[in-house]
């Protein structure tokens, strides 16, 4: 890839089936440089012919799939269980809350439904076709006013812990909340919008809405007990669907009793029987989120509708230091429920049954993007792989009927990956991928570029990736791995950092990234490295650059840099650089013991710093601070800094901006590790 071939990435969302199985709506997404702007598109894509049995391959793109909208961001389409609508967020290209839409599936404009002023997410269908669930945020009055001036608004009165977050800005000010409005018969006929009803309200959110089988209430989730200021648990709740109940969201877990569950999803079981939940076990004191495994849980349940209460206590029915599953994939059907599993870089949808035993459906090396099912059975799936960045096909048996990477399978500039494992100095396996430059191209040695990954407890996958596409089309080598702290190798190989940042899984990169220079020993030259990474990536690449002094030259982006300042400015530092690492007011050595910050002075390797302005999760001083640092003790390091942008600036953020990070890149690349052979000599 080159930095203009964002413009062909498209990635789609979870697929609406149709309810007679005929075909499926499903949102794909992607940057537009033209535009400066991630547009969003609806396609209709026909599920009764088979397109072939992998999403991975490059065979043509779309077939009979066809767009419904154009122009705009449009996502998270719902079709209505009659058949006649489909139900979708929309958004302008030039910015705006997204609105509440609705469009006939036989063609003609989308109609808007709603005006909320901070917009709508998350839209629900009710079984009836009748109503539309919602979620949006409630500003506090005189807050968030369009048009309004912010800097005139009354001082902020912050009295929790959770008051802002990455990518939203403050949230205490306007929780989010569960609203209703029916759906007119004829929506293109009236001039006024739908009334809406707010089902929940007050200081504490509630999300994830999903109807109950017979339509007169919603399951959700929310952070609705006492404790909530010093813990991250959340429960699954119920709400009642009548806007004149007035009546508070019901717990069916409760954390103020005792649960130690954070609920991520929660959904009707298939046939109304209980209720499937996707949660973490926090532990006995409700803290321990390290690397704590997301599982499907199935929780027993009494009475119907508002009435519905909880029978017992959930249920894990997958192996809770094994088996991880993605939060955003959770789909009832007759006998079990379909996920998604994080297993050694792939997302593999398996069928858990109701005693518990596990079914492959779509194995490695696809990476799952969203999952449905159709009334007869069928599941629909979105999902990555190799070369593509995502492809609709349906499971038993698989089959492809659209993927939106042909045009830029096209252009010959995807580079596959290779699969490699590494053995830590302790011995411990390390799985991870070396990306390989186009030997006709670039015939070698090449310069390496040792990539790690955010988190830490994530994981790099099989998908197609954009940043690692581009660096190896400019002629770079790209090592890429799963160290210790990583998701989808079980709850040891994620714990293994625990109050030991810095230590296992610097082996681990390096290990790898040493593995890489002698199986490919011919083309790629063992003298020429350099180190990337962001977020926890960030964290790793500043870390190595104080132990070693064998790169030539290091991008640190967005990085973990001083755990002191973390735990007061970060959006989630309040807990995370405690679990993760200690305390530094109790465990100052501790902590310094793992902080780049500390030991910056050891620091010899050129560094760029790559900032967003508006980030909240690793706030923009912790770049600003290590490129004073490094400068005043005299080594070389630029700072590169996004206006406007925050956390996901290389996933979501302004094409613009996604491209322009990428020539940077490449140029102060090509100045320290130039393609064609070493830097010049220094004078």
């Amino acid at each position: 890839m080159i930095p203009s071939d964002l413009d062909l990435l498209r990635t789609p969302g979870a697929p609406a089936p149709l309810p007679d199985g005929s075909a499926a709506v499903v949102a794909v997404g992607g940057p537009d440089l033209d535009a400066d702007a991630n547009r969003g598109e609806l396609w209709l894509v026909p599920l009764d012919g088979a397109g072939g049995d992998d999403g991975t391959d490059a065979r043509a793109g779309t077939g009979a799939a066809r767009r419904l909208t154009h122009g705009h961001r449009d996502t998270a389409p719902q079709v209505t269980p009659d058949g006649r609508w489909v139900v979708f967020c929309r958004a302008p290209l030039t910015g705006g809350p997204a609105q509440l839409h609705v469009l006939g599936l036989g063609g003609g404009e989308p109609v808007r439904l709603t005006d909320a002023p901070l917009g709508v997410a998350g839209p629900v269908v009710s079984p009836d076709a009748t109503r539309v669930a919602y979620v949006a945020r409630v500003p506090q009055e005189g807050r968030y006013v369009p048009g309004g001036d912010p800097a005139a608004e009354a001082p902020r009165h912050v009295t929790t812990f959770r008051y802002r977050s990455d990518a939203l800005g403050f949230v205490h000010d306007r929780p989010l909340h569960v609203h209703v409005l029916t759906l007119p018969d004829d929506p293109g006929a009236s001039r006024t919008l739908p009334a809406v009803h707010a089902l929940t309200s007050g200081e504490v959110e509630v999300a994830g809405p999903a109807w109950l089988p017979d339509g007169t209430a919603l399951v959700a989730t929310s952070t609705r007990h006492a404790a909530r200021e010093r813990d991250t648990r959340r429960d699954a709740v119920l709400v009642d669907a009548d806007p004149q109940a007035g009546s508070a969201p019901v717990p069916l877990t409760d954390a103020d009793t005792g649960s130690p569950l954070q609920v991520v999803a929660v959904r009707p079981a298939a046939g109304g029987a209980g209720l499937w939940l996707l949660a973490r076990d926090l532990g006995p004191t409700a803290d321990d989120t390290v690397a704590a495994l997301t599982g499907l849980h199935r929780l027993p349940t009494t009475g119907t509708g508002p009435a519905l209460r909880s029978s017992g206590p959930p249920v894990r029915l997958t192996d809770a230091d094994e088996v991880d599953l993605a939060p955003d994939v959770l789909v009832p059907r007759a006998g079990g429920a379909v996920v998604a599993v994080e297993h050694r870089g792939a997302v593999e949808l398996r069928e858990v049954l109701d005693d518990g035993t596990l079914r492959t459906l779509l194995p490695a090396p696809h990476v799952v993007l969203g999952a449905g099912a159709a009334p007869d059975g069928r599941v629909v799936v979105t999902a990555a792989g190799p070369t593509t960045s995502g492809a609709l096909l349906t499971v038993d048996p698989v089959a492809v009927h659209a993927d939106w990477s042909a045009t830029l399978r096209a252009t010959g500039r995807v580079h596959a990956a290779r699969e490699i494992t590494a053995a830590s100095p302790d011995g411990y396996p390390v799985h991870g991928w070396v990306v390989l430059p186009d030997p006709g191209r670039h015939p070698g040695p090449h310069p390496t570029l040792l990539m790690v990954h955010g988190g830490p407890f994530a994981q790099y996958t099989h998908a197609l990736f954009d940043e690692a596409q581009v660096l190896a089309g400019a002629g770079y080598a790209v090592v890429l791995g799963n160290p210790r702290g990583s998701a989808g190798y079980g709850r040891a190989h994620g714990r293994a950092i625990r109050r030991a940042f810095g230590t296992v899984d610097a082996d681990d990169v390096l290990a790898l990234l040493d593995a890489a220079l002698a199986e490919d020993a011919s083309v790629l030259d063992p003298d020429r490295v350099g180190v990337l990474g962001g977020s926890y990536g960030g964290y790793m690449a500043a870390w190595l650059t104080t132990r070693t002094h064998r790169f030539a030259a290091a991008v640190v982006e967005r990085g973990f840099l001083d755990p002191v300042s973390f735990v007061g400015s970060s959006d989630i530092g309040w807990w995370f650089g405690l679990e993760y690492l200690g305390d530094p007011a109790t465990e100052p050595d501790h902590v310094a013991a793992q902080s780049p910050m500390a030991h910056v002075g050891e620091v010899r390797t050129p560094t760029l710093v790559v900032h967003s302005e508006q980030d909240w999760r690793c706030p923009v001083e912790q770049g600003q601070r290590w490129f004073v640092e490094l400068r005043r003790r005299g080594v070389e390091a630029e700072l590169l800094l996004f206006p406007g942008e925050g956390h996901e600036l290389t996933r979501s953020g302004r094409p613009r901006h996604r491209a322009a990070r990428f020539e940077h890149l490449l140029a102060w690349w090509a100045r320290h590790l130039p393609v064609d052979g070493p830097p010049p000599a220094a004078g």
